[in-house]
């Protein structure tokens, strides 16, 4: 790439540079590890079963609408936090270190905002305080996933991103087994998540080796319209990162109809809200096992096989199969059997989907803001699922809406194909994976340059 200079001690796509490896492998992933986790309970645990029996205890009959208002305004501003986060965390000068500033305040807040909701009373302060955990949260999130792109050595990508699949899926189970160890104590359920948010986060800023980031020369301040420019990436000019980006949201779609469980077991089969929790947690486990085996096994073989696309490709559709069971399962057995399925799939898709996106990051110098724009396609499924599913569930019920997921999954694993397989980036049948330029840099008259 010509203007080395200017690219000499960043990290890039293709692997960090000497001076960003601060921490060694194990430590890394230890921390991606503390650090996700908190997260994943945090964002998961609540509209997996929390938020769902707190809400019905407030609105009644009106349950499902405010789950749904509350999920959906939660998944906004979850999309707003998350490359602003990144893009924060990019330009943080805190001696504490810029990624790890992100993540002690995102743990510790979203984990006091948490036991917050354990108290409230009307479903509009429930939806507000939602919110505010989104934020900090998708704070975490971003500088969680930067840290990952500053230092993961490109050999050992598809082994880390496969750990990350696992725990996103592992962590809400294991949340979910210490509130269900508090049932019939709805408060010291919510402090149960804080609590791990919180802990998480310490440890996870431990273990990470996080050294003061010293602005580049001639840096400037960062501006209002710089952090607007947070949530673009132009796909004209980066197009497989516009696919990567469509890819991952068409697929988080299919797991994100798993937050209307609840829902699902009163409607169809007839359950009492409050009693909802142990199968909840049994579906959940059913889902786990596939997801973490799916994981750490395809994760291994993408780096073996040095493939990505094959593992994308059959987790859209393995999730569409299990979703379109899902949709019209007549009873119980037959729901643990989809959801199993839909595990299978997810964790086929989660094993090789970081390492993917990883690929194709278009600038180097705002690393955490790009990855943050491509974890808005993960996070915006939060908000544009429940946005869609009143009516879905008005015309054809749960079945409409499991089928609609189900197509999702199917184009996300055909949209997979436009992206080149490693090794491939230059090959003209697929669409280019492109190096941008830091913007100062064409301010001062050096060209963009796009490389395949």
């Amino acid at each position: 790439m010509a203007g080395g200079s200017l690219m000499a001690g960043l990290p890039t796509p293709d692997g960090p540079s000497p001076a960003a490896a601060a921490t060694p492998f194990g430590r890394l992933v230890g921390a991606l590890i503390a650090s996700y986790s908190g997260a994943f309970i945090t964002q998961v645990v609540p509209p997996s079963l929390l938020l769902a029996i707190h809400l019905s205890a407030i609105a009644g009959r009106n349950a499902t609408a405010a789950f749904s208002l509350v999920i959906g305004l939660g998944g906004v501003f979850a999309l707003i936090a998350n490359p602003l986060g990144g893009r924060l965390s990019d330009r943080t000068v805190a001696r504490f270190g810029r990624r790890r500033t992100w993540i002690l305040a995102g743990g510790f807040g979203s984990g006091l905002a948490i036991v917050v909701l354990a108290f409230t009373t009307q479903a509009w302060e429930v939806a507000a305080i939602w919110c505010v955990v989104q934020v900090l949260v998708n704070a975490q999130f971003a500088a969680s996933a930067a840290s990952a792109v500053d230092q993961l050595p490109p050999d050992r990508r598809g082994t880390a991103s496969g750990v990350i699949g696992f725990v996103a899926a592992a962590a809400p189970v294991l949340g979910l087994v210490a509130v269900s160890a508090a049932a019939g104590r709805p408060t010291l359920q919510w402090i149960v998540v804080g609590a791990a948010a919180a802990a998480c986060a310490v440890v996870a800023v431990i273990l990470l080796r996080d050294p003061r980031h010293v602005p580049a020369q001639g840096a400037e301040p960062i501006t209002a319209l710089e952090l607007l420019q947070s949530f673009w990436v132009d796909p004209r000019r980066h197009p497989a990162f516009g696919w990567a980006w469509l890819v991952r949201f068409l697929i988080s779609c299919t797991i994100a109809g798993s937050s209307y469980n609840v829902f699902l077991l009163v409607d169809r089969f007839r359950f009492a809200a409050k009693d909802t929790g142990p199968v909840v947690l049994q579906l959940t486990l059913v889902m786990i096992v596939p997801v973490a085996a799916g994981c750490f096994l395809f994760g291994w073989l993408s780096d073996r096989l040095r493939r990505q696309k094959p593992f994308v490709v059959g987790g859209g559709l393995v999730s569409a199969a299990g979703l379109a069971l899902l949709a019209f399962a007549p009873t119980l057995p037959l729901v643990f059997v989809a959801t199993a399925i839909i595990g299978v799939g997810y964790g086929m898709f989660l094993a090789t989907d970081f390492a993917l996106c990883l690929r194709v990051l278009p600038n180097p110098e705002a690393l955490g803001k790009d990855l943050a724009v491509l974890s808005v396609a993960s996070a915006l499924p939060a908000s544009f699922v429940p946005f869609i599913a009143p009516a879905l569930l008005a015309l054809g019920g749960f079945g409409a809406l499991y089928m609609l997921l189900a197509v999702f999954g199917v184009v996300g694993a055909i949209a997979v194909l436009r992206i080149p397989e490693i090794g491939r980036e230059g090959d003209p049948r697929y669409a280019p994976i492109t190096r941008g330029r830091p913007a100062r840099a064409v301010a001062a008259g050096d060209p963009v340059e796009g490389l395949s």
